[in-house]
């Protein structure tokens, strides 16, 4: 045991699983005994009420039954209880207790026992306050100077303090500018409420103005209020601490002045009573609770403050004198005289742990055991490290960073998606004008190896696709046990998705010795949806504003065999033609060359052709791999369609502007509408109303404006992720076309994809220009750069929207034009080092003003001209 631990004198558990906070302690003669020996008070918010008188033979011993005098459950919560002079005709100590919704003053008094079982404690309601508005806290003491009485202050949530002369309702008046209620306490000396307002600041309100302010008969103030002179609540003085209060106390000591406590989340205040700062400490921990408690030198206080670090410090003014470790957190300390001991510091946790302790530095009688000396066996030790050495050899040889258990998953996720859609559609609210929309079934099993507690299944498709439902929630797993799900995925946006991919994700929890619990893990799996999902077979278009064209390293295969579900048998003029159309409206043509080794990909759509091509590509891999040939490629050499790509960009652009511009319209007219009413509520609460001077034409106009511009801004949020999604899947083909026409390795392609598909979805707080713009900038920078200067370039290192989208599409031309010239992508450091050596020796450094003049991609048709050599530009062959 350490000397600085706090001495546990006596100590006790309150109930089981009870909570307790600030006010739930009070310590106090509450059955007028006489002899000057405080009780323990405890309420809780489970309704007990318990008093305590402990008398431990030794320090340290078990809590004796006689110790509890009292415990009685009143049924409510109990947020506060107090010890004071609450009945009329006496000056006896009587306990206030304060619910939610009640205010019971009760008499505490013994009965002398004639039998082994000692003295029987009860208590009698003396009288009760029926609270209309829910309490928060309140306080007590002589308020006006009344002598051998005390008067009762309840806060409510709402900012009402209501007044009770003790059996009788006084008044009430709420709080100016209340937002959120703050601890109270109430200072004889200046016969003042003192509070913490949600503004931070520290306010004294005078007993006497609230008195003589109207009354609080509604909770606005009305004009006559405003209006009235000397009627009006008004604050006495008000201090700023810049922080919110936890405790507020008001001390009076013979040896020191009045002062006013004030314990905030990082400093303690002490304040004179006209509000003035008599000293602060800020506090390096957080505090919990804290009471100032008695003055030992000329003009100083000593304050003892418990902190979430289960210590209590003892400070004289702002210096500490002394810490001592506490068992628990207190959220309540009082100090206390117990069976002629007088100081005892009484502390109260949220969980219900109460212990009496003092300060006393008598050392633990504790001593370590000596430790047996014995001879040393190098050679068993040389061989102990030679194993150990080994075996943490051998486990940081092995790549595989799971441990053991994951190498067998305990749990395992399969989705099987259906060959066929379903027959009866179990689309939902689905908003494409098609006649027919299908749905695919994907059936979904988890399989447990061990105990897994509560696993939660998650089903996540790529909007516009949707599920019939998505979330799944399960009992506990026996082990070697499954489950199986059923659900369908439909179409339900009108427009077609940028990808034809799901994934389940299942969380569960695995318990173990040292976590009953359980240790949360993750088990997932992807299924791939088929493309008649979102189209069926149509009639091939000859005519086509986009085309593309797949070379291969093999002989042209036949649809009926890579395509059979798009095919008729019957029909052999499909073998080398197909036509596709998408469930909104546009068309796709595939077909395949007779004589040389391509593919050809049209559609009027540039996005439209993004899924065809992915589709080609995932079959013939699958077929040539089904025929046991591992050299099939793919390969792409025509022009990479950077104009069309850049219309789809400025396109999404030019929504983003107008959204923009939709919300601050939007804000204008909210606050028109606002001042408006603000307007015409000061006519209507006017016993001689003015005229309205058409104010309510013009707020009903205003409305109607609101509304509208909701309606367009709902518009065009609809429109912009419509563009997204052609956006991404514009953005997926070129990803595809520029690592099939540089021949990129897997890595490569997972950079290229990082860099222009970064998110997920689109907002206005962060979009999908400037991030890709600024992962492009990077690669530019790094693994592309020509030059050191270009190295040495730094970064934005904030992400905000551009105004336009000039530079980003520059950029894009400068990064197919590097990598056209030999430039590899990596993310390794010395990248740009290792660079020199791959670049090819005719590749030169591009500046970027050559790059606004004129930058031509060999193979591309993106052309960026200067209009002032527009004219020389076309005269060059």
């Amino acid at each position: 045991m350490s000397l600085f631990k706090a001495r546990d004198w006596w100590s006790t558990i309150l109930g089981e699983k009870e909570e307790f906070d600030q006010g739930c302690l009070c310590v106090a003669d509450v059955d007028n005994s006489g002899s000057g020996q405080d009780k323990i008070i405890v309420g809780s918010y489970m309704g007990y009420l318990r008093i305590f008188n402990p008398h431990p033979v030794k320090p340290g011993d078990e809590v004796q039954p006689e110790d509890l005098l009292l415990e009685v459950q009143l049924r409510e919560p109990i947020l506060q209880v107090e010890v004071g002079k609450f009945v009329s005709g006496t000056e006896g100590l009587h306990l206030a207790v304060l619910h939610c919704r009640k205010l019971c003053v009760y008499a505490v008094s013994g009965t002398l026992g004639n039998v082994e079982h000692g003295n029987q404690y009860q208590i009698k309601l003396m009288y009760e306050h029926n609270l209309q508005r829910t309490a928060c806290n309140m306080t007590y003491g002589p308020f006006g100077g009344v002598k051998g009485r005390d008067f009762i202050c309840i806060q409510s949530m709402d900012g009402m303090l209501m007044l009770f002369e003790q059996e009788s309702y006084a008044f009430g008046r709420f709080l100016p500018g209340f937002l959120l209620p703050g601890p109270l306490t109430y200072s004889s000396r200046t016969d003042s409420f003192i509070t913490v307002s949600s503004c931070r600041q520290v306010e004294s309100y005078k007993y006497q103005v609230l008195a003589f302010a109207t009354d609080a008969d509604e909770r606005q103030e009305t004009e006559q209020q405003k209006l009235s002179s000397g009627k009006r609540l008004a604050v006495d003085w008000v201090l700023n601490i810049g922080e919110q209060a936890l405790d507020i106390c008001v001390v009076s000591f013979n040896q020191a002045i009045s002062s006013v406590f004030v314990l905030g989340e990082r400093n303690f205040f002490c304040l004179k009573d006209n509000g003035q700062i008599r000293f602060m400490k800020k506090l390096d921990y957080s505090p919990s609770c804290f009471i100032p408690y008695c003055s030992v030198k000329e003009g100083t206080i000593n304050t003892l403050v418990g902190n979430h670090s289960k210590m209590l410090n003892v400070y004289q003014d702002v210096t500490l004198k002394w810490a001592a470790q506490l068992p628990h957190i207190p959220v309540s300390v009082k100090v206390a005289n117990l069976q002629d001991l007088k100081g005892v510091i009484v502390t109260l946790s949220d969980s219900g742990h109460l212990q009496c302790s003092y300060l006393g530095t008598d050392p633990s009688l504790f001593q370590a055991p000596r430790v047996d000396s014995r001879e040393i066996n190098y050679e068993e030790f040389d061989a102990e490290m030679k194993e150990l050495q080994k075996i943490i050899k051998d486990a940081t040889k092995t790549q595989d960073i799971l441990p053991k258990s994951e190498k067998h998953r305990d749990l395992i996720v399969t989705a099987e998606v259906s060959p066929d859609l379903d027959a009866e559609s179990q689309a939902i609210d689905s908003e494409v004008k098609a006649e027919a929309v299908p749905s695919v079934t994907v059936k979904i099993t988890i399989q447990s190896r061990v105990t897994a507690q509560k696993p939660n299944l998650t089903v996540c498709v790529q909007a516009p696709l949707a599920v019939t439902c998505d979330q799944f929630v399960f009992d506990d797993l026996e082990p070697d046990s499954s489950e199986t799900v059923v659900l369908s995925v439909f179409l339900k946006g009108n427009c077609s998705p940028s990808e034809l991919e799901g994934s389940c994700v299942v969380s569960y929890s695995i318990p173990t010795e040292l976590n009953p619990e359980g240790i949360l893990k993750v088990a997932q799996c992807n299924f791939r949806l088929p493309l008649r999902l979102i189209c069926f077979p149509a009639q091939p278009s000859k005519a086509a504003n986009h085309k593309l064209t797949i070379d291969t390293n093999k002989p042209p295969i036949s649809f009926l065999t890579i395509f059979p579900d798009f095919v008729d048998p019957s029909e052999d003029d499909q073998a080398n033609v197909l036509g596709f159309q998408f469930l909104t409206g546009s068309k796709t043509t595939l077909l395949a060359s007779k004589t040389s080794q391509r593919y050809r990909i049209q559609s009027d759509q540039l996005e439209d052709l993004w899924l065809i091509t992915k589709e080609l590509t995932l079959r013939l891999e699958e077929h040539f791999k089904k025929q046991n040939c591992n050299d099939f490629a793919c390969t792409f050499s025509g022009s990479i369609p950077l104009q069309e790509y850049f219309e789809l960009i400025d396109r999404h652009f030019e929504l983003r502007l107008n959204a923009e511009k939709f919300q601050e319209l939007l804000s204008e007219r909210a606050v028109q509408f606002r001042a408006i009413e603000r307007r015409l509520l000061t006519r209507f609460k006017d016993k001689t109303p003015a005229p309205l001077q058409h104010l309510d034409t013009l707020l009903e106009g205003t409305f109607r404006e609101v509304i509208a511009l909701a309606d367009a801004a709902e518009e065009n949020q609809a429109n912009m992720f419509q563009a997204f999604t052609k956006l991404r899947s514009a953005t997926h083909l070129v990803i595809m076309l520029i690592s099939l026409w540089q021949k990129l390795s897997t890595d490569q392609v997972a950079i290229l994809e990082a860099t222009f598909l970064p998110l997920a979805e689109d907002t206005q707080e962060l979009g999908w220009e400037e991030t890709v713009d600024a992962a492009i900038s990077y690669l530019l920078r790094t693994c592309l750069s020509k030059s050191s200067k270009e190295q040495a370039l730094t970064l934005s290192s904030q992400l905000c929207m551009p105004k336009d989208t000039s530079r980003l599409k520059k950029n894009i031309t400068l990064f197919c034009d590097r990598l056209a010239k030999g430039g590899r992508l990596s993310l390794s450091t010395d990248s740009a080092t290792q660079q020199t050596a791959v670049m090819p020796g005719g590749c030169t450094t591009i500046l970027e003003s050559d790059l606004e003049e004129r930058t031509i991609i060999p193979g591309s048709t993106a052309t960026f001209p200067n209009h002032g050599q527009i004219a020389e530009q076309k005269s060059k062959p």
